[in-house]
């Protein structure tokens, strides 16, 4: 009798944090998106050819984020405060990205970067400092 009432109260713990933390996801997704659209970071300006050669190396890059991901978000901006051209992919909401993200990098855990060289090879990165640390070092 015992173990049943601790395993409905250990059940209704669990639906009680998962609904506030959704409840908290809703209220506080939409306050970083306004955030992070109000204070959108001024990008670097380079010269036409120096930008066409970063656009050629970086148009393989895509970056896998959830929209709100507040880590994602921090990579978002380091890509427009470093004037980069990688292609975002939705991995919350777009299942072929979900699934691209799962099987390429082994897990659905965002930011990640996919790296696709010219030699073709792949490197998916993930943690945002450590992508915005490649990126800097390679396009600041």
């Amino acid at each position: 009798m015992q173990s049943a009432l601790a395993l409905e109260v250990v059940i209704d713990m669990r639906l009680f944090f998962r609904y506030f933390f959704k409840l908290v996801h809703l209220i506080v997704g939409p306050m970083l998106l306004a955030w992070d659209w109000a204070t959108t970071p001024k990008g670097i300006d380079r010269e036409r050819e120096q930008q066409q050669r970063i656009d050629e190396e970086t148009q393989n890059f895509t970056l896998y984020q959830f929209r709100t991901c507040p880590f994602c978000i921090k990579v978002r901006r380091a890509i427009k405060r470093l004037s980069l051209n990688i292609d975002q992919c939705d991995a919350q909401r777009n299942g072929p990205c979900r699934e691209a993200l799962l099987e390429g990098g082994g897990a659905v855990k965002v930011p990640c970067l996919k790296i696709a060289r010219a030699d073709g090879t792949t490197e998916w990165l993930y943690e945002s400092n450590d992508i915005i640390a490649y990126l800097q070092q390679n396009y600041a």
